[in-house]
């Protein structure tokens, strides 16, 4: 059977108005005929131009047939061959930008809704009994280990362990997951779906240990002292970026990560807690990325009076996902385009207002996007009681500042070989956003596999390990 229609399947959402009283999923999902009529749009095409753009090269038409064919597991089992966390992936990735982008299908309207057949495959394919839980940890006795536990971290501990290493997760943080955790709100990925993956790294074998601050609790020399045979460094780019605006210091403005990180893993939202975000009033986010949008959508969740999202280009030029930006607008956030904050007002040591500069298009660089630059005379002032700064984030410096032997670049991001995740210490690899800067998560979690294939190709050679 073939489905000739150029629309993709709707998927069911919460509406608006229940939404914004929760923070439980907006998004609920293909059930077994969605994804199964979905499906069914697929060419299934030889060429499979939808695979070579995926970074981590899903045999997508080869599981998107298994739901045709309605074997969900068989589907569940080709993706995990290739990406360990499809049902993280499947509800966070970019698959407009990637591997939809490329789909024949989407030539004459539509492309498939590949990330909802993904998830589809991952909630009603998966299956965690024991029997199914990989056991070779320990086939070798070399212990690696990883530091973060973000997709990086989390898909370089996963490949480790089918490899045969033991294998140490690293946490800073209390809670497991990386930007997972403390970035992405729980209405795009609830907790009980990460949670589930991070089970089964540890069914799987691998010992997680929190609060542990590597390059201040413990260096890289201590973990070699250990026993670790190599490091893994995935702590990611959680370093917030500011725009050094007069006023930027004012209380009442925040970091994107620290407001999502005081909602996502403190409840912050919630008056009950310890360290509430209270009286939000008429909020101002800063940004166009899914980070902003995050934001944005959070303080709805949280009682703001109103909020605002200021962007400096246009609409179409933003980078968050469409289906984020559309989401935010159905929940009520205003979009300032074309505009850029220039200071923030203050009243008795509090943020006040903001004053800012209205942008126009100018030339087109050589990449081809237009610059923008000010209009002049045009500044303006609106009144806000709190900003949350969505700009952008660099490296975490912690553990290159402790360890002078592992080469950064003049942005702080640890730099590697080509196409390798090989740093200039031997046996310490690294990978994700401390070497791209901030990206996605499936890109970080290509890096992750590939850095524990070389991590087993350099201690074989080393210690004679046989391959497997």
């Amino acid at each position: 059977m073939f489905n000739n229609s150029q629309k993709k399947v709707a998927v069911t959402v919460q509406s608006p108005s229940e939404r914004t009283m929760n923070f439980d999923e907006v998004e609920l999902g293909y059930d077994r005929n969605a994804a199964t009529e979905e499906a069914h749009r697929c060419l299934g095409c030889k060429a499979k131009p939808c695979v070579s753009s995926c970074p981590v090269r899903v045999d997508i038409p080869s599981f998107i047939n298994k739901i045709k064919e309605n074997d969900p597991k068989g589907a569940y089992k080709i993706i995990t061959q290739s990406n360990p966390f499809p049902a993280i992936c499947g509800r966070v990735c970019p698959q407009e930008k990637q591997c939809e982008s490329k789909c024949v299908r989407g030539k004459s309207g539509e492309p498939v809704a590949i990330g909802c057949l993904e998830r589809y495959a991952a909630d009603f394919g998966c299956d965690f009994s024991e029997k199914n839980i990989n056991n070779k940890s320990g086939l070798f006795q070399h212990k690696i280990a990883v530091v973060g536990s973000g997709p990086a971290g989390l898909a370089c501990a996963s490949e480790l362990l089918k490899i045969g290493f033991k294998v140490t997760v690293f946490e800073a943080l209390h809670e497991f997951g990386g930007v997972l955790a403390y970035g992405i709100p729980k209405f795009r990925l609830p907790r009980k779906i990460l949670n589930r993956e991070l089970d089964k790294l540890k069914k799987s074998g691998a010992e997680m240990v929190n609060n542990a601050v590597i390059g201040k609790s413990l260096r890289v020399d201590e973990l070699f002292n250990m026993g670790y045979s190599a490091v893994y460094i995935a702590t990611g780019a959680g370093l917030p970026k500011f725009m050094n605006i007069p006023g930027e210091s004012l209380a009442g403005i925040f970091s994107a990560n620290e407001f999502l990180t005081r909602i996502n893993l403190m409840n912050a939202h919630k008056e009950e807690y310890d360290t509430p975000l209270l009286n939000l009033g008429d909020v101002l986010v800063v940004g166009g990325g899914n980070v902003a949008m995050d934001a944005a959508r959070c303080a709805i969740r949280s009682g703001a009076k109103s909020v605002k999202v200021m962007y400096r280009r246009s609409e179409s030029e933003m980078p968050a996902r469409l289906s984020e930006i559309n989401h935010a607008k159905e929940e009520g956030v205003e979009f300032m385009l074309m505009s850029n904050p220039v200071e923030f007002c203050e009243d008795n040591g509090k943020i006040s207002g903001v004053k800012f500069q209205k942008m126009k298009f100018s030339e087109t660089d050589e990449s081809g996007r237009r610059s923008v630059e000010p209009i002049s005379g045009e500044i303006h002032k609106i009144d806000i009681d709190t900003a949350i700064i969505a700009i952008g984030n660099g490296s975490n410096p912690i553990v290159t500042e402790s360890d002078n032997t592992i080469k950064c670049d003049r942005r702080g991001r640890i730099i590697v070989g080509e196409n390798s995740a090989r740093t200039s210490r031997k046996f310490v690899y690294a990978g994700g956003d401390i070497v791209t800067g901030a990206a996605t998560v499936i890109l970080a979690m290509g890096a992750g596999k590939k850095a524990a294939r070389e991590i087993f190709e350099d201690l074989s050679l080393e210690f004679n390990i046989s391959k497997i």
